[in-house]
């Protein structure tokens, strides 16, 4: 069973690797719309995979360096790209929910990326 909470996320960022003249070179911002994936059995008593306060407080301090920031100034994240943000998350994010499966990042209501790990 897959379970997911999504949480909204206001940055500003810059792709400093981009072509010249690439729109994503000058300082913009997004409501990155991010989403985490829990996987596994639900709990026979419980009933639940994991309790959905649980990730929220396990996702915090992330959000936290991420909410009303400008992610080319966080380490690890000089080329804030969907797909580098969403394996930055997972880094972090692992460690501390072993059942993760899957992070989604949307930059926009149409484009982002999904991360599984490695």
């Amino acid at each position: 069973m897959d379970i997911f909470k999504r949480f909204t996320v206001e940055a500003a960022h810059r792709l400093p690797n981009v072509p010249d003249g690439h729109k994503c070179a000058r300082l913009h911002g997004h409501s990155f719309s991010i989403e985490l994936q829990v996987s596994g059995e639900p709990d026979p008593e419980l009933g639940w995979v994991m309790d959905f306060a649980d990730l929220k407080a396990a996702f915090k301090p992330i959000y936290e360096q991420l909410d009303h920031h400008y992610l080319n100034e966080i380490d690890g994240l000089e080329n804030p790209t969907s797909e580098q943000l969403a394996i930055w998350i997972w880094q972090r994010l692992k460690p501390q929910v072993p059942l993760l499966s899957e992070v989604v990042v949307h930059e926009t209501c149409t484009s982002g990326c999904r991360y599984r790990g490695r």
